[in-house]
């Protein structure tokens, strides 16, 4: 996932909180109502969300913590262990072969359950 630089995220939700209160402030004034909602859509474009809600939220939480973090949170994928460790090696599901080399187990289904499928 590409991201958009810290001072970048920053400078555009500081440009939509702005507008925000500039529209607030007078809810008629169609300029103001117009940068609100051009301010909102590019920060949906930079944080790759479908509402100014979700872009907004998004880059307060990209701001306030780490990129790894943040990227965590927003794949739902776990960084791999600093030691470099397969997720094989990491939960001991691995056999070595007759040269010594590690390989993961491959399981199939348990013998007394055969797939119906097709019959």
């Amino acid at each position: 996932m590409l991201l958009p630089a810290k001072n970048e995220v920053a400078r555009h939700l500081r440009r939509y909180r702005t507008w925000e209160r500039a529209m607030l402030a007078s809810p008629t004034d169609r300029a103001a109502r117009e940068n609100f909602e051009n301010s909102g859509y590019t920060l949906c474009v930079l944080m790759g969300k479908r509402c100014a809600r979700e872009a907004v939220a998004a880059a307060e939480r990209y701001l306030q913590t780490s990129l790894p973090t943040y990227l965590q949170e927003q794949t739902g994928v776990r960084k791999q262990e600093t030691t470099g460790a397969t997720r094989e090696e990491r939960t001991g599901k691995t056999r070595k072969d007759r040269t010594g080399k590690t390989r993961s187990v491959r399981r199939g289904p348990p013998s007394g359950r055969r797939s119906t499928a097709g019959r």
